[in-house]
């Protein structure tokens, strides 16, 4: 017996999803995070899954991990200390930035404050132009001086940035070299391994992040490596990248910044799994846990990749798959603020004390309370019943905000819903509407603990006509993490302007790419059936500021001959992007490639879903519940428990169904179905 298990490790919870690829068995597991040590819970959820489930440590075979240790030292800003190398004239580069406001119209939002001060900036004399030649050298004496600044500063990492080095690599090598001869022990990051493409400042910040994250990291990996490998000898370890797709450990450690969102890929990668099985091509994703709701957009069967992401409140230009986080989920304490307005979020009760019906020592008010309160959660208790809930705690958290609004517990209940709602309504308007896509024409597929409890109430004001409950919505960033491909990402950046005589100019550049490609399936071990590749152009009209991605093709065939390279059918595939995005194209002016991008692919062995046979005996519900759906009061709902359910079971409002990872509602008037793939289909009445 051969396991592949994905474990995704959220605020709240640690998530598992364990397949036995022979077998065809599906395990899953949660148990509560462990934010002073993430590696603690799931070395103890390993432990649970072998003690009570029988997936034996020894026997798996490959091992997935979605972590949020990058982005949690970046929101709490424990990083390292970081030095800078740049060139002369150019270390208040990381302060000055764009100079645009983070909050258009907040006069006092100001940008953090960078990751390196000033005194820890240091300049180095030499100079490459545009074109990436070197017109002033760097000498000996300026390299050892540099090295001398960063012995004496005591740091434990150093972030190199060289103006232009994306087109000539060597001077950032050369120092680099120096400093790992004197200092072998210090982390180094270079802009042009990082992040080797045009725009100055994204570039130095992103490298800044990653030095600042790398001693972190390491650590961590270095500690979960040595604890998988005493339990899981035989598993091949695989990083969950913010582009959707794994890397090794070791790329992991030296590119940590890649991690930022591990966990939200995760989970739009399984989305993309299920919604394929669904035969639904153009969904949107609601993954709402216990501190926030990610949102994300998946259009003829891809999702979205984005190259301009903040990242607690820093800027990264890296690729990453296009999610929009709010502070909505289980946990978001309801509050007043100074105007006496009932705000939801975005601060969380988390992991700990949690939701006031935890009995965790919470007080606060949360979106889980306001869910117990309504009956919408099971008295019960999460995880079928092994955490259990106090609704009377949850009724005397909301009491002092129900007696300040004049209105029954209940009813602030309901408010409350109708809040966070109503932010995620309007973050799935950022990703849909905002870039002239129609949300009517999605499905909306519930990801999270959360997502299955308010997604028909999400749906339903944005007009969206069926609700998409994969068999494991709780723990779909895990079941993502085990679907996941090996990912590589190569840039190169250069103005060329569309036209028949540039053709071979560009054919070069993705031949250079093709050759990265291969050399990284080489290192990697990926064998010749298993490689794919994708190409993208990013174009721009001559004059423009900003590019749009420009699909140009993709091949099993590794090799840049299979790219076609026709300007006629590349210029139409730009003017439709630009018509989606900005809503027209002008035909007779000039456009450009200012990037070419290469992604590679190592195609792992997926599992295969369990096949599931039409059952004549339907599940019949297991009781009722009283359960408030809206302002007119409560009803009850019929309960069912989703492992009870069958192929083709049909299932009509009012009802709740409950699982270990998740409940989901099936408001009154709307029906239910259990599709071939196990999943729920919810359908809306008008």
């Amino acid at each position: 017996m051969v396991w592949f298990v994905g474990v995704d490790v959220g605020g709240t919870f640690t998530d598992f999803y364990a397949f036995n690829e022979n077998s065809a068995v599906i395990c899953v597991h949660k148990l509560p995070s462990t934010p002073e040590n993430p590696a603690r819970a799931i070395l103890d959820g390993l432990d649970d899954l072998a003690r009570n489930q029988g997936v034996l440590p020894t026997e798996i075979s490959r091992f997935a991990h979605g972590t949020t240790v990058a982005t949690n030292a970046l929101i709490q800003r424990r990083g390292a200390n970081v030095a800078l190398i740049t060139t002369k004239g150019f270390r208040d580069l990381l302060e000055i930035g764009r100079q645009i406001r983070p909050k258009m119209y907040d006069l006092k939002a100001d940008e953090p404050p960078p990751l390196v001060p000033r005194e820890r900036r240091f300049e180095v004399s030499e100079r490459i132009n545009a074109n990436g030649a070197v017109i002033t050298d760097l000498t000996d004496q300026e390299i050892a001086a540099a090295v001398d600044n960063i012995r004496t500063s005591g740091v434990e990492a150093c972030a190199i940035g060289l103006l232009f080095a994306f087109l000539n690599t060597h001077h950032e090598e050369r120092i680099a070299a120096a400093i790992k001869k004197d200092l072998p022990d210090l982390h180094i990051s270079l802009s042009s391994e990082v992040q080797p493409e045009f725009r100055e400042f994204e570039r130095l910040s992103t490298t800044v992040l990653n030095a600042y994250l790398q001693p972190t990291v390491a650590r961590y990996m270095e500690s979960l490596k040595v604890g998988l490998i005493k339990r899981a000898p035989i598993s091949a370890i695989g990083i969950n990248q913010s582009s959707g797709g794994l890397m090794s450990v070791e790329r992991a450690r030296k590119y940590p910044i890649r991690t930022a969102l591990s966990g939200p890929a995760a989970g739009v990668v399984g989305a993309v799994h299920i919604a394929k099985l669904a035969n639904y091509n153009n969904v949107i994703t609601l993954d709402m846990g216990g501190t926030s709701a990610d949102v994300a957009l998946i259009k003829d069967g891809k999702a979205g990749i984005s190259f301009d992401q903040r990242v607690a409140d820093f800027p990264v230009r890296l690729p990453m798959v296009d999610v929009k986080t709010i502070g909505a989920g289980g946990g978001s304490i309801a509050w007043f603020d100074r105007d006496g307005l009932l705000k939801v979020g975005p601060a969380s009760a988390g992991a700990d004390p949690g939701p006031a019906c935890y009995g965790f020592g919470g007080t606060e008010p949360t979106v889980s309370d306001a869910n117990l309160v309504l009956g919408r959660l099971s008295q019960r208790g999460l995880l079928n019943g092994e955490m259990a809930l106090d609704t009377k705690l949850s009724e005397n958290a909301f009491a002092s905000i129900s007696e300040q609004l004049g209105f029954t517990v209940e009813r602030t209940a309901l408010g409350v819903i109708g809040i966070v709602v109503a932010n995620m309504v309007r973050a799935i308007r950022a990703v849909s509407v905002e870039r002239g896509l129609d949300p009517r024409t999605f499905a909306l597929m519930a990801l999270g603990g959360a997502g299955p409890l308010h997604a028909v109430d999400v749906a339903r004001v944005l007009g969206i006509s069926y609700v998409i409950i994969p068999p494991t919505p709780g723990i779909l960033c895990a079941q993502g993490l085990v679907v996941s491909d090996l990912k590589e990402d190569f840039v190169a950046s250069d103005r060329i302007q569309v036209d028949s005589n540039n053709v071979g100019t560009i054919v070069s550049h993705v031949s250079m790419l093709t050759d990265r490609a291969v050399a990284w399936f080489e290192q990697e071990n990926i064998s010749a059936d298993q490689r794919w590749l994708e190409l993208h152009f990013d174009m721009r009209y001559v004059g423009q500021n900003f590019e749009l991605a420009v699909p140009v093709g993709e091949t099993n065939i590794v090799s840049h001959k299979e790219f076609s390279i026709v300007t006629e059918k590349l210029m139409d595939a730009f003017y439709a992007a630009h018509e989606q995005a900005y809503g027209y194209f002008n035909p007779h002016d000039r456009a450009e490639v200012v990037n070419l991008r290469l992604t590679a692919w190592g195609r792992l062995k997926r599992p295969k879903m369990e096949s599931h046979r039409v059952s004549e005996e339907m599940s019949a519900a297991s009781g009722t519940r009283s359960i408030q759906f809206s302002a007119e009061g409560p009803v009850d709902a019929q309960i069912f428990h989703r492992d009870a359910l069958v192929l083709g079971q049909r299932i009509t409002g009012p009802a709740v169904v409950e699982q270990l990872d998740s409940t989901a509602l099936i408001y009154p008037g709307d029906t239910a179905h259990v599709d071939e793939a196990h999943n729920l289909i919810i359908e809306l009445t008008a």
